[in-house]
């Protein structure tokens, strides 16, 4: 079911209440995580990020519940780490041609991991679309941030940045935005996938 951001922006990703490690035996991940995929529909229609490959199935069903999938005209690909990207093999089984936005970086990624040679479109800092409404997407490389293939993408008129894992924890939860959580255990998890995830790099 997706969740309203803002807008016409809803969330539409999967809660893993289950998880309990993702990057590798170092990092436990007991309080679950969480794979974020958002939906935009203004004149164009906009897939940003999908979920984890164990939850594809389900992701591609619901997202038809919402939308006719051959509505979809653009994907984005903020990162092409499994967390993020997993379902795309799923999605792009039903919309073969629909062109998917990321860095250069990211399209070896995830040709590396999928063997697809799906309809990349190559986006570099300061790269836009138009979305219609008078509303852009507007796309920032974040070299390492801890890929070499990340990038955020900023909305413009409704000011939502699309933060890839900059600001990044695993929680699993139900709410939606951060101060509609515990705070100890946001920032507890906050503060161990900064030092985990993020300064290694």
């Amino acid at each position: 079911m997706k969740k309203q951001v803002k807008n016409n922006v809803h969330w539409v990703g999967k809660v893993d209440w289950e998880l309990e490690k993702f990057h590798g035996e170092d990092f436990s991940t007991h309080k679950g995580s969480t794979y974020n995929s958002y939906l935009i529909q203004e004149e164009k229609t906009v897939l940003i990020d999908t979920v984890w490959a164990p939850f594809a199935e389900d992701f591609v069903e619901n997202l038809a519940k919402e939308i006719d999938l051959q509505k979809i005209d653009y994907v984005i690909a903020n990162h092409g780490e499994v967390d993020h990207s997993g379902a795309l093999p799923a999605l792009m089984k039903h919309i073969p041609k629909t062109p998917i936005y990321c860095t250069a970086n990211a399209v070896k990624s995830l040709k590396g991991q999928y063997h697809q040679d799906w309809n990349f479109q190559v986006v570099k800092t300061g790269d836009k679309i138009d979305i219609g409404n008078g509303k852009e997407l507007v796309f920032v490389e974040m070299t390492m941030l801890h890929w070499p293939d990340s990038m955020a993408t900023y909305m413009t008129k409704d000011n939502i940045l699309f933060s890839n894992d900059a600001f990044g924890q695993h929680l699993a939860t139900e709410k939606l935005f951060n101060d509609k959580v515990d705070q100890c255990d946001l920032f507890g998890e906050a503060i161990k996938y900064y030092a985990n995830i993020l300064t290694p790099f």
